[in-house]
């Protein structure tokens, strides 16, 4: 009997005890979930850095943009990705965005691109810059840009529907002048961003260096002394243009 009154007397305190653990669990839970709750205000400007220099003039733009989208609002979350540091292909006409049933606007080929193009499907604003290189956006930026565009495009309709749409700024550094340049830009690849996510705005710095010692290189046809003077006159403009496109596409996203 005693042995009896002792069992039941053991198991009632140890429903006790699980009880007041799962207990103490419900704070930590709810705390959990103000956090989820929290990053879902947060809001995502996705920079994609197309030149293969870490620290040179798109970098150094790209930067000062993300400063100033970041000094708007600690919900603005900003996210630099440099294509040159990730291993990708352009577009594999494999057509899987376009079968019937599963078509996407997503590309869905798998390999480094890919996560990075599934966060942008989700921004809330994206920058593209890349420096000119003989009259166009360099290769690596060309080939994200098949792979971004090429699953917005209906072949049913032609018409250009991405995920959602969202403010667009294009970044292009450049030996050319105002006055003198043969710049293609982003070329025919803004029509499908201006269709898809929204007409776009563009921020162009001319007459960059090309290097930081010009004495190194065959480059005569250059004047280091113009290219200096150039440079001090504009250069700080450029950055401080580049800070306040940041701020202003962080203010219009929080705002809308």
């Amino acid at each position: 009997m005693r042995k009896r009154v002792f069992f039941l007397f053991t198991m009632v305190v140890m429903a006790l005890m699980v009880g007041c653990g799962n207990h103490d669990k419900t704070p930590a839970s709810v705390v959990d979930n103000s956090k989820e709750t929290n990053t879902k205000h947060m809001k995502t400007i996705m920079i994609i850095d197309g030149d293969p220099r870490k620290n040179f003039n798109t970098a150094s733009m790209l930067q000062k943009f993300a400063e100033g989208a970041s000094s708007v609002s600690d919900q603005i979350e900003v996210k630099t990705v440099r294509l040159y540091d990730l291993d990708y292909k352009g577009c594999m006409s494999c057509m899987a965005c376009k079968v019937k049933g599963k078509a996407s606007n997503v590309c869905k080929y798998k390999d480094a691109l890919t996560p990075i193009l599934e966060e942008i499907a989700q921004a809330d604003g994206l920058v593209l810059g890349s420096p000119i290189y003989f009259c166009d956006v360099t290769g690596q930026m060309r080939t994200f840009l098949e792979r971004l565009a090429f699953p917005w495009l209906s072949y049913n309709d032609y018409s250009l529907t991405a995920s959602k749409r969202m403010p667009v700024v294009l970044v292009e550094t450049m030996n050319g002048t105002p006055e003198r340049n043969n710049s293609n830009g982003y070329g025919s690849m803004e029509h499908c961003i201006a269709g898809a996510l929204g007409e776009p705005e563009r921020l162009i710095a001319y007459n960059t260096y090309q290097v930081k010692d010009y004495s190194r290189y065959e480059l005569a046809g250059f004047s280091e002394e113009a290219k200096r003077q150039y440079r001090d006159e504009h250069w700080e403009e450029d950055l401080q243009r580049a800070f306040e496109a940041g701020r202003k596409m962080a203010y219009g996203i929080i705002t809308k």
